[in-house]
């Protein structure tokens, strides 16, 4: 072996070294462990969502803005396992659209300020599950971003909106019972009256937050 080709071997078997301990480290950093109660910006673990944070805007049934900026936080495990349910509709052909997420308990105030009523909106002297950051309100877009029909707009607060009531087409059934299927195989419970909200079970027992996110 001559002088050059032995230098050759030795600088691509150091440069090889290399490049494995980089992956490694890599690997390792991304691996890290996060708290399953931590909030965290859904945005920042996956891309392969729909948005429409309705309460960051006045176009929802309090007529009003009440978050100063649309994002989307949630418990940890919450997004795990709103990431894994939006992977079984992606293979369907569907995604995940989102109108809310986790809702500090001031937001909260704020809301039953503007309608004192149960009926619409939780009491903030006892939470939400939204306060608790374990509950989405979401629908169903095809890829090219059109909604599924539901039959009801969301915030919808009359009986077509309940998963019990059947005066719609089958279309619309079907697309109702996909969204509920999928959730509930992601361990989230649907909400009787409303076809939009689900809660993680996983999240029921956890305390109401007031934690607020930077608007950037």
């Amino acid at each position: 072996m001559t002088a050059s080709l032995k230098s050759f071997l030795i600088a691509f078997l150091f440069l090889n070294q290399f490049n494995c301990f980089s992956q490694s480290t890599a690997s390792n950093t991304l691996g890290v462990e996060v708290n399953d109660t931590i909030f965290v910006n859904l945005k920042n673990y996956s891309q392969d969502f729909v948005y429409d944070m309705k309460y960051a805007t006045d176009d929802n049934f309090l007529k009003s803005k009440v978050y100063d900026c649309a994002e989307c936080y949630l418990r940890y495990k919450t997004i795990k396992a709103l990431i894994s349910a939006n992977q079984r509709f992606m293979k369907k052909g569907f995604k995940i659209k989102i109108f809310d997420c986790y809702r500090p308990l001031d937001i909260q105030k704020k809301m039953w300020a503007i309608v004192p009523n149960p009926e619409y909106v939780a009491d903030p002297r006892k939470g939400s599950i939204h306060n608790r950051g374990g509950a989405v309100d979401i629908t169903l877009v095809d890829f090219n971003g059109e909604e599924l029909d539901m039959g009801t707009k969301f915030d919808f607060f009359g009986k077509e909106a309940s998963h019990d009531y059947e005066g719609f087409s089958k279309e619309i059934l079907c697309n109702r019972k996909l969204l509920k299927k999928i959730m509930i195989k992601e361990h989230f419970n649907s909400f009787d009256s409303e076809w939009w909200h689900y809660n993680l079970k996983a999240g029921l027992n956890d305390t109401v937050s007031n934690f607020k996110w930077e608007c950037k």
